[in-house]
């Protein structure tokens, strides 16, 4: 399965109001493994940018002047895009913005390009009610570094995000974990050795936190292979 973790930057937050991308970028995973392939395209905005914005990502329509406008540099951010399933943080934010430059530039919306769509902020919602789950948040929450982010920048966002998903949905990879050669448990029957001298075995229970991050990467999962997911037949399953 291909994916890819997208993330825009732009002048302002409403494209109603005449705002525009001025950067994409994305990050391409295979299988849940990143490929080391990537895209960022910066856009000529053709106005200016909001100071509000110029604050976040550190741009002004000076730094673009020169570069393709959106509807020029677009078809190379379609051809990488096209047939992916779509990883982005609060989806709707970047979809309303693409949407309204594809419909400017006369090119067909973000649901006739993407394979699927997943929200990670509406994954993180759901495993994590009314706590903060913006992605600096999320870095914290998961142990993703994001030291070296001072200001916003699609590309980097794309990258810390493909990091947080990972760990936000991680799981079994594989029926053949690589576990390597099982202890000896043999004892030594002439010593008098005997269950009773065997050590207690601690069993750590999963946090609440867990628990909902673990059902997050079920419903998730369940729903990228349209309802095939064993496990979640497995958790549904009435107890005998």
């Amino acid at each position: 399965m291909r994916q890819i973790i997208l993330d825009t930057e732009t002048t302002g937050l409403d494209p109603k109001l005449g705002h525009r991308i001025i950067e994409v970028a994305a990050v391409e995973m295979v299988d849940r493994r990143p490929t080391g392939r990537t895209l960022q395209i910066y856009f000529d905005p053709e106005r200016e940018i909001d100071p509000g914005a110029s604050e976040v990502h550190g741009m002004t329509w000076n730094d673009l002047k020169g570069k393709a406008n959106f509807a020029a540099g677009v078809p190379q951010f379609i051809e990488f895009a096209r047939g992916a399933t779509w990883i982005i943080h609060n989806a709707p934010f970047d979809v309303g913005f693409l949407d309204t430059e594809f419909a400017t530039a006369k090119l067909p919306p973000c649901a006739d390009l993407y394979g699927g769509l997943i929200d990670t902020l509406a994954l993180a919602r759901e495993a994590f009610p009314g706590k903060r789950n913006n992605l600096d948040a999320l870095c914290e929450r998961f142990g993703v570094s994001n030291a070296h982010r001072t200001l916003h920048g699609a590309l980097l966002d794309a990258q810390l995000l493909a990091e947080v998903y990972l760990a936000m949905t991680r799981g079994q990879e594989s029926l053949t974990i690589d576990m390597g050669a099982a202890p000896s448990l043999a004892v030594n029957a002439g010593a008098g050795a005997s269950l009773a001298h065997r050590p207690v075995l601690a069993v750590t229970l999963p946090s609440p936190e867990e628990m909902l991050a673990h059902e997050a990467y079920l419903e998730a999962l369940d729903r990228e292979t349209r309802g095939r997911c064993i496990w979640r037949a497995v958790a549904l399953r009435p107890a005998a």
